[in-house]
């Protein structure tokens, strides 16, 4: 069910570090349900981003709401509402992919007597059935970031946070995880926010997307608006390189 109240909403968002700015005096809100791309080059402020409304690094100023939770002031709820999948891998490769998930599901404090049939879902909603109880080290790249996801979003997040989900996969394999990404969407409701250098990735999933510039907010918007303004014949290729250039 789509909520009135925004997923996400930042206000003046800034994260100093002593020689540099990371993100500076941004703002934006990210609607119930929706997927929301943050985008820009290296370096440009999207990772200190993710890791402050994920909790991982407190706020410099400004403030920021998550799943309806101030993360400066209410981490605990925060975490409980958020799953977040980061770019370096993080399932366990000497574990089955239900030994993954099970050990998830007792850190997410999942009752006992739904624990089985949640991680038999999550596997059902990820495509990973048919490997469940074979050790990870055996999984393709794009097997492994789908039980990422599937730990992820194992309790049911209200935002999930993917963290560049398809760098380094082939074709098929990214297109394996966009398919599930929206099916999580449409099954639960989740709202997704993630970062990419992909743009077909991000045309594919994202209702919404920001761009930032050394910090900076410089675009805000949809796929299509941002192209629109981008001139005749724009792709969000063409729109990612003037805005994060200042080839305006």
């Amino acid at each position: 069910m789509v909520s009135a109240q925004p997923a996400v909403s930042v206000e003046h968002l800034t994260k100093r570090f002593r020689h540099a700015v990371a993100v500076d005096d941004v703002s934006f809100s990210v609607a119930s349900g929706s997927a929301f791309g943050l985008l820009g080059r290296n370096g440009a402020g999207k990772s200190s981003t993710i890791k402050m409304l994920t909790t991982l690094s407190p706020l410099t100023a400004g403030r920021a709401l998550v799943a309806g939770y101030d993360v400066a002031t209410h981490a605990f709820d925060v975490r409980r509402h958020i799953g977040y999948v980061p770019q370096l891998q993080s399932a366990d490769v000497d574990l089955t992919g239900y030994e993954n998930l099970l050990i998830f599901a007792k850190l997410y404090r999942i009752p006992r007597d739904v624990r089985r049939e949640r991680i038999e879902d999550a596997l059902a909603l990820m495509g990973l059935e048919r490997v469940a109880h074979l050790l990870v080290r055996g999984y393709s790249g794009g097997m492994v970031r789908r039980l990422e996801i599937a730990q992820a979003s194992l309790h049911h997040p209200a935002v999930l946070f993917l963290d560049e989900p398809t760098v380094g996969l082939d074709p098929v394999a990214r297109r394996a995880v966009w398919a599930r990404v929206k099916d999580l969407r449409a099954r639960l409701g989740t709202t997704v926010f993630l970062t990419s250098h992909y743009m077909d990735e991000v045309s594919e999933l994202c209702d919404q997307v920001a761009f930032l510039q050394d910090g900076r907010l410089v675009g805000l918007g949809t796929p299509a608006d941002l192209c629109a303004s981008a001139g005749p014949g724009a792709d969000l290729d063409d729109v990612f390189v003037r805005l994060t250039t200042g080839s305006r």
